[in-house]
């Protein structure tokens, strides 16, 4: 239970449906003052009060278990390394992955529970007659809340400990049940941004943490036509492929058109920036895949590269990495983001991105 009103509708379905549920609220921060105030978040010391009324509301158990140091080294760490390293990471992923359905679910096993629930907008269906009881995870009915993207790292182990009692419902409906069922978080605003980045300036909290053990503390900003140095920056880390904001190169393009990063360099500290068309790459090269169910050998479906981004038709092929061929391009695609697969609605499983073309 987050603090936030999906996770709180989300545990009052679950009791209602005749479960014996337990709130848990995650402390993720070591020095949760040091996070930010106000409901932009879902670690706060003031998401823990909301969830706690929520759970009292709903007549619950309710429990704090803090995971600081496992999210810290699995979630935190690895963001700065990837950051470090020129590629682009989703810590929301790696939460999923390594926390919620990982050390929450462990710990949840072993104390004997069946499963666990979350607010989460995705649905789970049995697998066809002669799947051996495997479990299907599908797109939410509100497309427009779909977080199936940031849960196609859940492996079939996973989704059968799994409850998702949001998926077949819209936002719009979530908070007018809230309301019904006397939540006081019916009206919270949704959490944004990345938890642990208090005022959601992602370069200067990198700046701030990597400004000692990033391989560079600055380099040329260079123009992909000319190899012209258009500016100096002071760290790679503050850059991502696609970036057009932010870039500090004092004047326009010949042509009057923005610039675009289109590659970034960690080791000298390059910083290459051109034209928008130059961003487009059909093909995907990813690695250390995650599935769902069964691994396949092809896919004739869709891949969904952001969160928040469209269904791009696609061919996947698998073999020692994974092979994309997107049927149209994409444009600011990132190494270290994720490509999620899909068959129709079902996620098929995710990989992380490690080459373009």
């Amino acid at each position: 239970m987050s603090g936030g009103v999906d996770s709180a509708v989300a545990a009052a379905r679950a009791v209602e449906a005749g479960h014996d549920v337990t709130g848990i609220h995650l402390a993720l921060a070591r020095n949760p003052k040091s996070y930010r105030t106000g409901a932009r978040g879902c670690c706060t010391i003031e998401d823990a009060n909301d969830a706690r009324r929520a759970a009292d509301v709903i007549g619950i158990p309710f429990y704090v278990w803090d995971l600081s140091e496992r999210f810290h080294e699995d979630v935190v760490e690895d963001f700065m390394d990837e950051y470090a390293a020129g590629r682009t990471p989703n810590p929301c992923l790696r939460c999923n992955e390594k926390i919620k359905f990982a050390a929450v679910l462990e710990r949840a096993l072993a104390l004997g529970y069946d499963a666990v629930a979350t607010g989460h907008y995705a649905q789970l269906r049995p697998g066809p007659d002669g799947s051996g009881g495997a479990v299907e995870m599908h797109r939410a009915v509100d497309h427009g809340k779909d977080q199936s993207y940031v849960l196609g790292v859940l492996d079939q182990h996973q989704l059968a400990h799994s409850l998702f009692p949001l998926g077949d419902s819209t936002k719009t409906e979530v908070r007018a049940e809230a309301a019904t069922r006397g939540l006081l978080v019916a009206d919270k605003p949704d959490s944004h941004d990345i938890c642990f980045v208090a005022d959601g300036d992602n370069a200067g909290w990198l700046r701030d943490k990597l400004g000692d053990r990033a391989p560079n503390h600055g380099g040329p900003i260079l123009d992909d036509a000319t190899g012209e140095e258009l500016g100096r920056h002071d760290g790679t880390y503050g850059f991502t492929i696609g970036q057009r904001k932010g870039l500090r190169i004092g004047r326009p393009a010949p042509d009057g058109k923005s610039r675009f990063v289109l590659d970034i360099e960690p080791v000298s500290g390059t910083v290459t920036v051109g034209p928008h068309e130059r961003l487009a790459v059909r093909r995907l090269t990813a690695i250390k895949p995650r599935w769902c169910g069964t691994v396949p050998s092809r896919v004739d479906g869709t891949v969904q590269l952001r969160a928040h981004g469209a269904e791009l038709p696609a061919t996947v092929v698998v073999a020692d990495d994974v092979r994309i061929e997107l049927h149209e391009p994409a444009y600011g695609i990132a190494p270290g983001q994720a490509a999620v697969v899909y068959d129709g609605t079902r996620v098929v499983g995710s990989a992380t991105i490690a080459a373009t073309a």
